[in-house]
């Protein structure tokens, strides 16, 4: 049996054009298509200036944006593949400035000596190794020696002895910076993050009251189904009930 009047070939999106800005969709890029095989100047800016404004009304968020209008006729331009040629209020974006690649970042290729200091450490010593006031250098470096006290700490989430960070203090500044023997360093302690003890807490106390009703409901379950044997008065009182129910000690079958 011959199949027939079957439908033409299907239109898949494998088979489309690319989609060159996919927030305005299939139809705006069809209506731009359209535009742009338009024979007279009139008519192509006639029907621009209604997709500009159905571009407009598909994006509202664009509105919160400056010069909105502007971006807009600039993503005309995109989606016609500059191929477009009309009387737009602003200049045409060129291809070249729309796919221009930003210069790659560059990233400080610095060696630290102690990462858990990091490197502001190492400026700061240099800045307070150009000071010249004894006074003033004498307490910019017990703040540094303080600082660095912190951000052991912080690091390694233990103590540390204040022999420890001065030393290492001395060494960073090649031996030019050291406090005297009796000043301590601020105290600092290790605090876990807040919120995760919060939560460890909660836990806990859901274990607690779980564990507590769980005895409850135990308890008096087995208190009401039970018969408490130790009692010699309750076991006497038993065994006279059952003598009254059987005199005479006969057997029933």
């Amino acid at each position: 049996m011959a199949l027939t009047n079957l439908p033409g070939p299907f239109d898949y999106n494998s088979t489309r054009n690319k989609l060159l800005l996919t927030e305005y969709g299939r139809n705006v890029q069809n209506m731009v298509k359209y535009i742009v095989a338009l024979p007279t100047k009139d008519e192509r800016n006639k029907y621009a200036q209604v997709v500009i404004d159905l571009m407009g009304f598909l994006n509202p968020h664009l509105r919160d944006v400056a010069d909105f209008k502007h971006k807009l006729w600039d993503h005309l331009h995109i989606i016609s593949d500059f191929q477009l040629d009309v009387d737009s209020p602003y200049p045409k974006p060129s291809p070249e400035a729309i796919h221009m690649k930003p210069d790659p970042l560059k990233y400080p290729h610095q060696r630290i000596r102690y990462k858990h200091y990091g490197k502001t450490i190492e400026m700061m010593i240099e800045k307070a190794k150009a000071i010249e006031e004894p006074e003033r250098k004498r307490h910019m470096v017990q703040a540094i020696a303080n600082f660095m006290k912190m951000a052991y700490v912080q690091w390694n989430k233990d103590s540390v002895a204040d022999e420890t960070i001065l030393s290492d203090l001395y060494a960073l500044s090649g031996g030019t910076l050291k406090l005297e023997e009796n000043i301590n360093l601020n105290r600092v302690e290790f605090r876990a993050n807040p919120y995760q003890n919060n939560q460890n807490n909660n836990n806990s106390r859901g274990r607690t009251n779980n564990n507590q009703n769980n005895r409850s409901g135990s308890g008096g379950s087995s208190s009401g189904g039970r018969t408490n044997n130790n009692n010699p008065r309750s076991n006497n009182n038993n065994n006279q009930n059952n003598r009254n129910r059987n005199p005479g000690g006969a057997k029933k079958y």
